[in-house]
């Protein structure tokens, strides 16, 4: 099933604002766990699943 952008972007807002506004709380950690089962679900999921490993390589130091 493909999500379309727009989902993605206004989920990704919602999580932004609420890390940036508020204290993290029972309705915010829900909303992260939508956006991210909807970004999963997006064309943007290999490139955000290589970036995510990228990052921990260099983290780590293994290649």
């Amino acid at each position: 099933m493909m999500i379309s952008v727009s989902v993605v972007v206004v989920l990704g807002a919602v999580v932004a604002l609420a890390l940036r506004y508020t204290h993290l709380r029972a309705w915010h950690a829900a909303v992260c766990v939508l956006f991210g089962f909807h970004l999963s679900q997006s064309t943007a999921a290999p490139q955000v699943r290589h970036l995510i490993t990228t990052l921990v390589a260099a983290i780590t130091g293994h290649a």
